[in-house]
């Protein structure tokens, strides 16, 4: 969702979004609910709002993955379920850039695959 400022009024204006990560977000409000990190299996789990489950490899991010199990510990949701910050080394992870990333790999893996399975853009 985009915000801008009329500065006639002073007034802050919501906007619709075009984006469709933003409207999944912002307008459907799918959050991160709760997470799991396991370094042993080399995994950050989010559990979100809509009952859905995303799962990324913490090689994909090096200060994570080279964290300490205390600093892992630090994590934290943060913005109402938006992302996760660990304070302790200095890193930020957003639902919107997750749910991206699965949605290209996602694609990339299925334009890869010899069962030559459907992709459709709507």
């Amino acid at each position: 969702m985009n915000i801008s400022k009329n500065k006639k009024a002073d007034i802050i204006v919501n906007k619709r979004s075009s984006d469709p990560f933003d409207k999944l977000i912002f307008e459907k409000g799918i959050r991160i609910q709760q997470f799991i990190i396991s370094k042993e299996l080399n995994l950050i789990v989010l559990l979100l709002t809509n009952s859905a489950v995303i799962k990324v490899a913490i090689k994909h991010f090096p200060r994570i993955k080279n964290a300490s199990k205390e600093e892992l510990e630090t994590a934290e949701i943060r913005g109402n379920g938006i992302g996760i910050r660990w304070s302790l080394i200095d890193e930020d992870i957003s639902l919107k850039g997750l749910i991206k990333e699965v949605a290209m790999n996602d694609a990339l893996s299925r334009l890869q695959s010899k069962d030559n399975q459907e992709l459709a853009f709507v």
